[in-house]
């Protein structure tokens, strides 16, 4: 079989327009999960949380599937999973030590738990892949509008802490010697984290969330360092990789996860190489300071 016919194979745009029609909401969807995930994950990267998404994400899985087996609402499920993990890192992982410690037991406590309910679970197999690898095919109206409403509510609150937490980020020292409240912003963003990682799991699954919530902002960090355009390109990059994502899906049969997270690294990696252009550009041409005994100013033609 050669590279053409597994093309044909994989993807199929006939009828495409009409599929489009029918998924309005899980585009909507979609677009509301990207803008959540660079928002949240500009301060995910500023506070050195990326593995701490991971753990958060495999208690969503294990609340999830639990939800799953029961016949209870999955998404409440991967809440409840979400926010219980958010919290025991809040509370108990106050410095990095301790927070990395406290990840690395509950990641594959959690992923067990996970895997325990799904082979418990004897409903369809469809479900429990959706599970791990994302599903928002078949996203009513009733669950955008619960959707959109958490989301909105999550982003309110992020906004009304953003500076302090910002500050806190930045450094937490100086921040809580001038009477800001550090431990408990770090316990009010983890939970925020908790339920944007419930809501990315519709999106990506379990074990690819970290596609939108980390790689954006990671590659928006790359060719910016002001917080302002930082946080339009981290939302930018990943509104494009969710929608994106969906849209490509559409004309193929496989499931929407490898699209997101291919977007989103194919992103990265162009951010990369930009930063490193950048930086050598930088380098080549960078202007020596003049010397105290007031000798004049020397160009550097070379690194």
């Amino acid at each position: 079989m050669d590279f053409g016919t597994i093309l044909q194979t994989i993807f199929n745009f006939e009828n495409y327009g009409e599929l489009l029609q029918l998924v309005q909401n899980s585009i909507w969807a979609g677009a509301v999960l990207g803008l959540l995930g660079g928002m949240v994950g500009t301060f995910v990267m500023k506070r050195d949380l990326a593995f701490a998404v991971h753990g958060i994400s495999e208690l969503s899985f294990a609340g999830a599937a639990f939800a799953l087996l029961i016949g209870a609402d999955i998404v409440l499920g991967s809440l409840v999973g979400s926010v219980a993990a958010a919290l025991l890192l809040g509370v108990m992982g106050v410095r990095a030590r301790d927070k990395n410690s406290i990840i690395g037991v509950i990641m594959p406590f959690g992923l067990g738990l996970g895997i325990l309910f799904l082979a418990l679970y004897e409903g369809r197999a469809a479900n429990k892949f959706g599970l791990l690898t994302g599903q928002i095919v078949s996203v009513d109206t009733v669950q955008l509008q619960a959707l959109a409403g958490t989301a909105v509510v999550v982003m309110i609150l992020l906004g009304l802490i953003w500076r302090p937490l910002s500050f806190a980020s930045v450094d937490p020292d100086m921040a809580e010697a001038r009477g800001v409240p550090v431990r408990g912003l770090a316990i009010g963003f983890m939970v925020l984290l908790g339920v944007s990682v419930a809501l990315s799991i519709q999106i990506v699954g379990a074990l690819l969330v970290l596609a939108l919530l980390i790689t954006p902002a990671a590659a928006a960090l790359r060719v910016s360092t002001s917080p302002r355009v930082v946080l339009a390109l981290s939302v930018a990059f990943a509104m494009t990789a969710t929608v994106g994502g969906i849209l490509l899906a559409l004309g193929s049969r496989i499931p929407i996860s490898p699209y997101v997270t291919t977007l989103s690294f194919l992103i990265y990696v162009v951010c990369r190489i930009i930063g490193e252009v950048r930086t050598r550009g930088g380098h080549n041409g960078r202007i020596t300071r003049p010397a105290v005994s007031g000798s004049p100013a020397k160009v550097s033609a070379g690194a």
